[in-house]
């Protein structure tokens, strides 16, 4: 099996990103907030993705991202994706080696 790249780890997070975003903004009240929010998170996830996006992801990031966003496939509820998606970047970020 060979390591994934920091860009492919990325990618998967953008997505599970997008995932809690759309499940956030059903809560009309907080659609500008989430919006922002998502926002913000993904422009700092595209920035490493374009400074470190080649080089392999540190060992066990993958799977540590994965298993949180397993996790966020299971969400349902709209103020819990909120919650999310205000800490899963920081997750993203932490395995990778980056400050959050």
């Amino acid at each position: 099996m060979t390591t994934p790249s920091i860009a492919e780890v990325i990618e998967r997070a953008l997505a599970a990103g997008s995932a809690l975003e759309e499940r956030g903004t059903e809560i009309a009240d907080e659609w500008q907030y989430v919006t922002d929010l998502a926002g913000a998170w993904r422009a700092r996830l595209e920035a490493v993705r374009a400074a470190r996006g080649d080089e392999a992801a540190p060992p066990g990031s993958a799977e540590a991202i994965g298993a949180a966003v397993d996790e966020i496939g299971l969400i349902e509820d709209p103020h819990r994706a909120i919650d999310w998606l205000s800490t899963f970047p920081q997750i993203v970020l932490a395995a990778l080696g980056e400050r959050t």
